[in-house]
């Protein structure tokens, strides 16, 4: 007798072998049926080859270009749809079925009409333009000088040793047209300097990512891109790390706790008078290892910049965990497909508290409640929920101060001086009626009314409800 489980079991690879075969189906007829547009199909081409650099020259502005033979042994690529028509062809449509589904038609029609540009193709980038690519953005550009080598292999994300010693970027374009061959990818094998801003930044890019890890052509990048106005996004340091749970996004003035980020922010604000605004994927993590000691090719000590092919640049070398900026750049492109289709997370702010601070934060308003009510039956928020308001809801500052850059010790330090208070008195001290505040700022939120307020201070009244609307909806 068959049981049960076995029955279901060969149900499922039933179900698995219809559903190839239907594919392959739908494959083999829109490739006849449309003629003129030859698609590629990994599966059925046999053992493809990569041809190194043919010939290398120079443009009309003096820039070295290198000319790639293309995947040699695919059929001809096409990129000639037009991306109004991507989710009425049937390939396209399917393939990016489990995106429609998240943002909607609408939605997923703004990611493949969006253009990003990837400057710097390493472990983050390749990793940010790869799944750019699998999200559906229609075009990119992708920048880098160096090449692909063997020691760069345990985080790229589609190099293989066939790829060593070919340019990063022609190798991302030359994979890249196998996954999604509608695709427009631009590649340019030239590193970024200021002098070539205005090319490699033209086309009104929709975003610009930053996965660069030299200082001096990042701080060059992102003052360009503010000056501007390109929405960035930017990675900094992942090397030396091993933690993947701190990874986080915030404004490049809240990632203190980061080396890079650090001297980075010191740059732009002293060279370009830029302050903040630009959002940044860094981690919380203190670095587990140093710069590794230089050694010339002899083995002997050396000095790292009497080896530096390009002026600025690191010699030295920094341990790679290859999983760290592979998620940093899975992260970035998250970050951005969902902001093309209008569907932004809420990232998780910086907020460096631990469960005592919450714990004070609810005893006072205990208090608060006593002092004012006579009783602090009213209160039905325990500690977690008090974590939720205080970090989720005011990123650990006062409600009118919620540009401060305070974080570290210095956040812990304003806690000190800060309460939870009902922002409609008439209402409970529920989840949704919980403001953060200094004291001083809560007396005298306590002693006046919420119409007096909204008529004297509209737009601070109108941020609060609008942040405890959204408490209504993430309890709903």
């Amino acid at each position: 007798m068959v049981s049960s489980s076995t029955t279901s079991l060969l149900v499922l690879g039933a179900g698995a072998l219809v559903g190839s075969a239907l594919t392959l189906a739908l494959i083999s007829w829109r490739t006849s049926k449309t003629s003129n547009r030859q698609l590629a199909i990994p599966s059925l081409v046999k053992n493809p080859t990569y041809e190194p650099f043919v010939d290398t020259s120079k443009n009309a502005n003096g820039v070295i270009e290198t000319t790639y033979d293309t995947l040699s042994s695919l059929p001809k690529l096409s990129n000639n749809l037009p991306v109004e028509d991507f989710l009425r062809d049937e390939i396209v449509n399917e393939q990016f079925t489990r995106n429609v589904q998240f943002f909607g038609d609408a939605g997923q029609l703004k990611v493949h009409r969006a253009f990003v540009v990837v400057v710097g193709l390493g472990g983050v980038g390749s990793h940010a333009a790869a799944m750019l690519l699998r999200s559906g953005v229609g075009k990119l550009r992708l920048i880098d000088f160096d090449q692909v080598s063997l020691s760069s292999l345990n985080r790229h994300a589609v190099a293989t040793r066939a790829d060593v010693g070919m340019s990063k970027a022609v190798c991302l374009q030359n994979h890249f047209q196998r996954i999604f061959p509608e695709c427009q990818v631009e590649a340019r094998v030239q590193m970024y300097d200021a002098s070539a801003q205005d090319e490699l930044l033209s086309g009104s890019p929709d975003y610009v990512l930053d996965c660069i890890d030299n200082i001096d052509t990042k701080v060059a990048l992102l003052a360009a891109c503010v000056k501007k106005g390109l929405k960035v996004l930017s990675a900094t340091g992942a090397g030396a790390r091993l933690d993947p749970t701190r990874i986080r996004i915030a404004d490049l003035k809240e990632s203190s706790n980061d080396p890079l980020s650090r001297s980075v922010r010191h740059r732009l604000r002293r060279e370009h008078d830029i302050h903040g605004g630009i959002p940044v994927v860094f981690s919380l993590e203190k670095p587990k290892m140093k710069l590794l000691p230089f050694k010339s090719p002899n083995e002997d000590d050396a000095r790292p910049e009497d080896y530096q092919v390009v002026p600025g640049f690191r010699v030295r070398i920094i341990p790679v965990m290859g999983t760290i900026p592979a998620i940093f750049g899975q992260i970035m492109a998250t970050y951005v497909v969902t902001q093309l289709a209008g569907m932004p997370v809420q990232t998780e702010p910086v907020v460096n508290l631990d469960v005592e601070h919450y714990g004070l934060l609810h005893q006072r308003l205990i208090e608060r409640e006593e002092l004012q009510f006579g009783s602090a039956d009213a209160v039905e928020v325990d500690k977690e929920e008090v974590a939720y308001v205080v970090r989720e809801l005011w990123r650990g500052r006062s409600a009118r101060d919620q540009d401060s850059t305070n974080v570290g010790r210095g956040m812990w330090r304003s806690i000190n001086n800060l309460t939870l208070t009902r922002w409609d008195q008439t209402r409970p001290p529920s989840i949704d009626n919980l403001v953060l505040l200094t004291f001083d700022e809560a007396e005298a939120h306590e002693a006046t009314t919420l119409e007096d307020l909204a008529f004297d201070e509209w737009e601070y009244y109108s941020m609060v409800e609008s942040v405890l609307a959204r408490a209504v909806r993430d309890l709903s």
